[in-house]
């Protein structure tokens, strides 16, 4: 039976902590409410009140709830609400856990839970991707998973590590996305990313919802004959540069793709990693398609030309192709 992008975080959840007794979640609503979205509904009624913790709502005090727990030898696993509001707990994340382990040795196993991403009419308080205050923080792990298979297996990784990961989960994809997932035990490696698809002519890199796009104008693209290859990072921090330097080579002309806004982007790192190591095998110019510098609108209308989309993506990469 096909598991949702959101039965499958349920699952990796669910299987590690039954796997592991140190591991516990925490956060706002989550428990008898059964968390915002239902991710974690029932777990409360089956692991109880000391494992499933209903917190106030002070993300600061989440965050640092978390970091001394696993200092003392647990797994949290700490849930923001709203990815928008983990600025409330941005010191506790870039100046504590983070460091920990570079100042004096010490490991910081949590998991914080970030549902990002617009398309659901959230407006610009629910719906950002602030990935990149965090992929700029050494110390950290960034995992942004695009399918139901890398959500369950990525998390189950990022429970398992040792550092701090910080898990960006697409909300627009949570019930939209579904696929079989195999049966038994298995985790998806933090910071290698997958080719989701193969082609020649043209390569997109990106991550996140943004995947589905960029395989929905492919998809388009070879009705002309073009072969376009998609990358899915999977991973933001640690960046698998080798992957994408290797479809860069084959294809020769990149289009790089994000939800994000422009100025600071995920895009802006890949191009300059890209020009530095692979300059030579490029045949045309690095594309970016992103969203604009604005805060995410909350009109439909307006949200809609706000995000990146297949037709834009199709109008870049046709240009690209044909260059």
């Amino acid at each position: 039976m096909p598991t949702t992008y959101l039965e499958a975080i349920r699952e990796g959840l669910w299987e590690e902590m039954e796997r592991d007794p140190g591991v516990f979640l925490l956060g706002e609503d989550i428990g008898v409410y059964g968390g915002a979205f239902k991710v974690t509904a029932g777990f409360y009624e089956h692991f109880g009140e000391k494992r499933v913790v209903d917190t106030p709502i002070s993300e600061a005090a989440i965050v640092g709830a978390a970091i001394g727990a696993s200092l003392m030898g647990l797994r949290p696993v700490a849930e923001m609400q709203f990815a928008d509001f983990i600025t409330c707990a941005f010191d506790q994340i870039v100046n504590f856990a983070a460091k920990c382990r570079y100042r004096w040795g010490a490991a910081v196993p949590i998991v914080v839970r970030a549902p990002s991403g617009g398309g659901v009419h959230g407006g610009p308080f629910h719906s950002q991707n602030p990935e990149m205050w965090f992929v700029r923080t050494p110390g950290l792990k960034v995992v942004a998973p695009a399918t139901a298979y890398d959500a369950k297996g990525l998390m189950k990784a990022a429970i398992r590590d040792n550092d701090p990961v910080i898990f960006f989960e697409h909300k627009g994809l949570y019930r939209r996305i579904k696929e079989n997932l195999p049966e038994g035990d298995y985790a998806v490696p933090i910071g290698k990313a997958r080719i989701a698809r193969e082609g020649r002519d043209l390569s997109i890199v990106t991550y996140g919802a943004m995947v589905w796009t960029a395989l929905e104008a492919a998809e388009r693209l070879a009705e002309e004959g073009a072969s376009v290859e998609v990358v899915d990072l999977r991973t933001l921090l640690p960046l698998d540069r080798e992957t994408i330097c290797a479809s860069v080579r084959k294809t020769s002309k990149v289009l790089l793709l994000h939800e994000d806004t422009r100025t600071g982007g995920m895009a802006g790192e890949l191009a300059a990693s890209i020009t530095e190591s692979v300059f030579e095998d490029l045949d045309g110019p690095i594309v970016r398609v992103t969203a604009p510098d604005t805060p995410v609108p909350y009109s439909p209308p307006l949200e809609e030309a706000f995000l990146p989309n297949a037709a834009k993506v199709i109008e870049k990469a046709r240009w690209l192709w044909k260059y």
